[in-house]
């Protein structure tokens, strides 16, 4: 949670998805008094929204004017009933896909001879919305595409009840609150670990010391001993650095874990406003390009067509405390392709956007910009896991697993 225009910007979680009981998230920031009143309402907690939360919006297009509601409507609720339909090959031994995006592309395939009544202009409209719905999915699962999302693991994901809510104080708040029930001191920062090395015999200093199996060495030469150790960075650093960061390296059934499982980059770009353009009761505003499909394959000039992948914007709530902030959400290649650009490139690029999408070649730009850099941050090498083609959950459960006393076991 980093300080950003009168408010804050969560730089990294944004909501608790799901505030309900079995969320232990909701249920930690419910006792520490860290939510709002809203988010304690029980009618909220018991909303079914099925990972796709309502919220108030409008959607543009790159017409340059707002989308027949209707139409988006249907768009969406196709959408959306194709990716409940992927729970039915849960545990699937031959799944008719491998991707949920291959199975989406065909199911809407099939679709399209009685989509929109056989009108062409409405049918382009809808491929559109199918489209940018298609990028929305690739945000919420950190991937570049859903073609790269197993089928068959999908429908392991399940929502829990509840309208999605936000830490007033930010979500740095519940780690604080954390952190402060524990002693002084127990919590190190700045402490980069350069190896790990387990399965050994490393004595204490000092007459009598005791014999540990772990010892972690720092970047900085600090040497702590242990009788184990928790480690939980980003499957993404693992991809890149488990053969060098583990002394012995980990078993092959371990190593194979990480390389099947998935690890894709969600940016956010922060815009600052003078005043806001959109309407006071919008908190989305969607962003369609009209001459996009899911059924062709989209334009792969990163440098030319980079923002096309960004999804809209969400209105930080409520103005008072944030001011007149737009969060937009961009996954994939091209998420990584804009931590690149400099902020007057990101800056120039957002502002076409939204002049484009509105009609409104003099539509004020923001005056700042603020964003995430997940791919580049050497210790995350990206933001989100998930279950990839060829992967499954058990994947999951053997990064969780205790290594073994002998490196060499084969379970």
């Amino acid at each position: 949670s980093l300080p950003a225009a009168s408010g804050l910007a969560e730089m990294g979680a944004h909501w608790i998805h799901g505030p309900s009981p079995g969320n232990p998230v909701f249920c930690l920031a419910s006792r520490y008094g860290l939510l709002g009143p809203e988010a304690a309402r029980e009618e909220n907690q018991q909303v079914e929204a099925g990972g796709h939360p309502p919220m108030p919006a409008v959607t543009y297009g790159s017409s340059g004017k707002v989308l027949n509601p209707k139409a988006v409507r249907e768009a969406r609720d196709l959408f959306y009933a194709l990716l409940a339909s992927t729970r039915a090959f849960q545990g699937s031994k031959e799944p008719p896909w491998p991707s949920v995006g291959q199975y989406v592309r065909a199911e809407i395939a099939r679709t399209v001879p009685t989509m929109a009544g056989g009108q062409e202009d409405a049918r382009r409209l809808q491929l559109a919305v199918l489209a940018a719905c298609l990028k929305l999915e690739c945000c919420i699962s950190g991937t570049h595409s859903m073609d790269l999302v197993g089928l068959e693991p999908f429908g392991e994901y399940v929502s829990l009840p509840g309208l999605d809510c936000t830490f007033p104080g930010g979500y740095s708040s519940l780690a604080e609150r954390l952190l402060s029930d524990l002693p002084e001191g127990t919590v190190l920062f700045n402490k980069a670990v350069r190896t790990i090395q387990w399965q050994g015999s490393f004595r204490e200093e000092g007459d009598g010391g005791r014999v540990f199996p772990v010892r972690v060495e720092c970047e900085d030469g600090d040497v702590f001993l242990a009788d184990h150790v928790i480690i939980t960075v980003p499957l993404g650093f693992l991809k890149e650095q488990h053969q060098e960061f583990f002394q012995p390296p980990l078993p092959e059934w371990k190593a194979q874990a990480i390389r099947n499982l998935g690890f894709g980059t969600n940016n956010k770009i922060f815009l600052e406003f003078e005043k806001p353009f959109w309407e006071p009761e919008q908190q989305l505003l969607e962003v369609v390009w009209e001459d996009e499909s899911p059924l062709e394959e989209p334009d792969a000039d990163l440098e030319a067509n980079w923002f096309k992948k960004l999804i809209g914007f969400v209105v930080l709530q409520p103005p008072e405390q944030h001011g007149h902030v737009l969060c937009g959400f961009i996954a994939g290649k091209e998420s990584e392709h804009m931590e690149t650009l400099s902020d007057a490139e990101v800056l120039g690029a957002m502002t076409h956007v939204l002049r484009t999408m509105t009609g409104n070649p003099d539509l004020p730009a923001p005056r700042s910009v603020l964003r995430s850099r997940w791919h580049s941050a050497p210790y995350t090498r990206g933001s989100y896991s998930y279950v990839a083609v060829g992967s499954s959950g058990d994947d999951i459960d053997v990064l969780a697993q205790p290594l073994p006393e002998d490196p060499r076991d084969p379970r």
